[in-house]
């Protein structure tokens, strides 16, 4: 039979004699209160990693697909039953650098410089842009919500299983600054957590006749100066909340973002030209029951 580890070093004849004598102390309930406190210190460590691990997944996975990356993040955190910490909204934030890093690597050869596509992106970001400084605050508050979260899967999971369905698919493939803002239009609904900023982008671009291959490429791009002017500007908030040694764990954080990121926008793709976007309207519609019977409290 195994010598518990208490037992063995308070009795061990290496330990210095005045740690011998004082074993006595050291009763049942003593060494089941350390060994318990060790067990807490390194499940805790072990624990912070794997949460990292686990949000980069979501965040990398979700953010270009029309499922909500807003909508994930708030229920895994709820699962995990993390504790809304400053840091934890600090690296939430962060890790989406990660993303549209991802984007910038994929589609490099758009990002060189002209004009009219720089102008096009500006025009379709200005009303998120706008309709978002001002609203952030009721923004915020449904947030905190799942119910918000659950109906709007649920909702936006039917309008793309309807369109994927029912309405003629687009034929266009150049996309004209008229467009771009009305898409820019239909990005502000995704203000509300769950509609999935990809997913009423997407939808936009394909109720004004553009290809679904076109609609989601133009999703992917507006996201770069979306995501990245919201980021700077919440990261700015909480700028003080990032310490030195929280800077590993946010780098590992962004670069995880990072790959799965690629990983999805590629599966995507594949998806959308095989297939096209019910099933992720059917996954959402699963996705918003679930939550509505399981985390809704």
């Amino acid at each position: 039979m195994s010598v518990p580890f208490w037992n063995y070093l308070f009795t061990c004849d290496r330990i210095p004699i005045f740690l011998r004598k004082r074993r006595d102390y050291f009763n049942n309930a003593t060494r089941l209160w350390l060994w318990r406190r060790v067990y807490r210190i390194h499940h805790l460590y072990l624990m912070a990693w794997l949460d990292i691990f686990i949000l980069s997944l979501v965040e990398g996975l979700t953010e270009f697909i029309p499922v909500s990356s807003t909508g994930h993040i708030l229920l895994v955190g709820k699962l995990l039953n993390l504790s809304p910490t400053e840091f934890q909204k600090a690296f939430d934030i962060v890790i989406q650098f990660g993303a549209i890093a991802a984007v910038v690597v994929l589609y490099h050869q758009q990002f060189k410089w002209n004009f009219a596509f720089y102008k096009k992106l500006a025009i379709a970001f200005i009303p998120a842009g706008v309709f978002g400084f001002l609203l952030k605050d009721k923004v915020s508050e449904m947030m905190e919500s799942t119910a918000v979260v659950a109906w709007a899967l649920i909702i936006g999971g039917l309008v793309m299983i309807a369109l994927d369905r029912f309405y003629k698919k687009g034929t266009t493939t150049e996309l004209s600054e008229k467009n771009a803002f009305l898409i820019g239009l239909f990005q502000c609904l995704a203000l509300i957590p769950g509609i999935s900023r990809s997913g009423a982008t997407i939808v936009g671009a394909q109720l004004l006749g553009i290809t679904k291959e076109k609609s989601a490429e133009f999703s992917f791009l507006l996201a770069v100066p979306t995501i990245t002017a919201a980021s700077l500007y919440k990261l700015w908030k909480v700028r003080s909340l990032i310490e030195s040694h929280h800077i590993l764990q946010l780098l590992v954080g962004i670069v995880l973002s990072f790959i799965f990121a690629i990983i999805a926008i590629r599966f995507f793709l594949a998806i959308v030209k095989r297939s096209g976007f019910g099933w992720f309207g059917v996954y959402r519609i699963v996705l918003g029951i679930f939550v509505l019977v399981t985390l809704n409290k």
